[in-house]
């Protein structure tokens, strides 16, 4: 579903995917926005989308390209035609194809009308004044308010063809506007255009999507990554009994994270909505050093600002949880676009040898698991820990088992409460993770002094021995290194000549294509890291196994290049560059060219 920034995409896209996952089909989605912030009414500039893949089986991405296409105005049809396949099906809102929108597009002649669309089935519908006429007769309602409201005509239509329970977005309407007359005309334009799918000649066929019966039983939500990560703090709020203190600064598309946490202040969350990214930091780690789970979220501009923070909670050894959500850079870049260029500098990015661990995120709904390892690993090591997403995964959504909370592992912030008698506390001793003790300011015996100055072993006071500073170096990496991560494991086909290695959102891509070139008779292998640093201990000895190993990235080589130093293994690089997610025919023809 495409249109101008104003005419609802994104809406009627998340209630087109809420009725799909109540009705039980897998589905994977994918926004897709404008960077301006308002673009000129019209323009290829400023076209808002949004795209569903649904289906009676497992899906594993938002699909290569789309079998239909709703576009609301000339520009939406000229900034999504290119993705279409031959023989799709174009909805138009043929009243928005005036001249002077024509023009705006950047056409030259009417795209209706000089064979543009021949290749395709066209439905021309007038959803504008069909919207108009369904809403007429309710009082108070403005000709501004049916223009609002034909997103949910195209939403109505779109729901006959699909066979979408319609209550479930009645409900809503009825929730989000009450009972005055903007939801009357919201409901009136859906029920219109509903009908005119069940009544119309020109919507000749309607397609039945039957439930996926392989789910495994449990109770279910749709929920897109930046829900799953609120969800995955508060748990490890809860579950470690540590107050979860959120410092961020607004950031695309970072921001959505602090405005789902600042909705549960019930649940003991305090959001701060900081000055700028050095403070967000500061306050996080102030957080940790004051008892609390301290977290701050940004994406990559902020993260180079946050990097100063982020070593002083190196060399304090304190829990601290950066999450980074990557867009397109460098620089501001593409800020609503996507990548995963932030790797190299989560891994190396500091100043001096400061090492702490990297977990990513794999899917939407795996954000919840991803974040709540991270948080693990910083309590239980004292350190910080950046969790990489991307936007494709913080606004992408997907169907999402509930987790039982008794299932959750446990967390356990082990505050140093007292001291031996009469032995002075040694705030830089260690336990058997090389953790050292955390304990809260005030907590009588246990003052200690604190900064970023380097620390004498065990006593904690101010050393510039260079001796001492090896040391306390190679114990900083030596507790991360040790970090207990599971084994990376292979899935499908183990005998294969070729692995397919991937990090983060390009989880349900390399699955995808590889399951397309299994179906064909392909030998293929993969697997994916949710661990980057440290890797698991079985890695080298994997790569090494096979004759070859692809991996792709939305970058420029970062995961192969750390691959190629570690292990010695000429792994060979797919990298794509584009602000937009791999797709599984991307990978299928990779997987094939390898293979032949």
């Amino acid at each position: 579903m495409a249109g101008d920034s104003g005419d609802g995409m994104q809406l009627a896209g998340s209630r087109f995917t809420d009725a799909t996952a109540v009705l039980g089909n897998d589905l994977a989605t994918l926004p897709d926005f404008p960077a301006e912030i308002r673009a000129p009414a019209g323009t290829v500039a400023g076209v808002s989308a949004f795209q569903i893949h649904f289906a009676s089986r497992d899906i594993l991405t938002p699909g290569d390209a789309p079998d239909v296409l709703v576009a609301m105005n000339p520009a939406a049809l000229k900034a999504n035609l290119g993705l279409m396949r031959r023989g799709a099906t174009i909805v138009v809102n043929e009243d928005a194809f005036s001249v002077r929108a024509i023009q705006k597009a950047g056409y030259e002649a009417n795209p209706l009308e000089d064979g543009t669309l021949e290749p395709y089935t066209v439905k021309r519908i007038p959803m504008s004044s069909l919207t108009q006429r369904a809403v007429e007769h309710l009082d108070e309602v403005t000709s501004r308010d049916a223009q609002k409201a034909k997103n949910l005509f195209a939403l109505g239509v779109l729901s006959w063809l699909y066979d979408r329970p319609t209550e479930v977005t009645e409900r809503w309407v009825r929730a989000k506007f009450g009972e005055g007359h903007v939801a009357e005309a919201n409901l009136a334009a859906f029920r219109a255009g509903w009908s005119f799918g069940e009544t119309s000649e020109l919507i000749d066929v309607q397609v039945k999507v039957s439930p996926n019966i392989d789910v495994a039983p449990g109770t279910y939500r749709n929920v897109n990554g930046t829900e799953a990560t609120a969800l995955g703090l508060i748990a490890a709020s809860a579950k470690s009994g540590l107050p979860l203190v959120f410092g961020a600064y607004p950031i695309t598309p970072a921001s959505d994270l602090l405005h789902s946490l600042s909705r549960h202040g019930k649940d003991g969350v305090r959001t701060v909505q900081a000055e700028d990214e050095i403070a967000a930091a500061s306050i996080a780690l102030g957080a940790a050093f004051g008892g609390s789970l301290g977290v701050s979220c940004t994406s990559g501009p902020g993260l180079d600002l946050k990097t100063e923070t982020i070593g002083l909670a190196v060399t304090l050894e304190l829990p601290m949880l950066i999450i980074d959500v990557q867009r397109a850079g460098p620089s501001t870049g593409m800020p609503t676009k996507t990548e995963q260029s932030d790797l190299l500098q989560a891994l190396h990015g500091r100043h001096g040898e400061s090492p702490l661990p990297v977990v990513a995120a794999q899917s939407p709904g795996q954000c919840f698991d991803a974040v709540y390892e991270a948080v693990r690993i910083a309590v239980t090591y004292r350190t910080p820990v950046i969790l990489l997403s991307d936007l494709f995964l913080a606004n992408s959504s997907e169907p999402w088992r509930i987790p039982k909370a008794r299932d959750l592992p446990p967390i356990d912030p082990r505050f140093r409460t007292t001291c031996p008698h009469d032995a002075p506390f040694l705030p830089y001793t260690r336990d058997d993770n090389l953790a050292r003790p955390w304990a809260i300011p005030g907590t009588p015996g246990l003052q200690h002094r604190i900064g970023g100055l380097e620390k004498l072993d065990g006593a904690g006071s101010i050393s510039y021995d260079g001796a001492n500073h090896q040391r306390m170096t190679d114990l900083r990496a030596a507790k991360v290194a040790g970090v207990e991560v599971p084994d990376v494991e292979v899935a499908d086909d183990a005998d294969a000549d070729l692995l397919v290695l991937g990090w983060g959102s390009s989880y349900g891509t390399i699955r995808a294509g590889a399951r397309r070139v299994r179906e064909r008779g392909g030998r293929v292998a993969t697997a994916h890291l949710r661990h980057l640093h440290p890797f698991p201990a079985n890695l080298g000895e994997l790569l090494r196994s096979y004759d070859r190993v692809l991996v792709p990235e939305m970058n420029s080589g970062q995961l192969a290049h750390e691959l190629r130093a570690r292990y010695l293994v000429d792994v060979e690089t797919y990298a794509k560059v584009q602000g937009q997610p791999l797709l599984p025919s991307e990978m299928e023809r990779e997987i094939w060219q390898r293979l032949s």
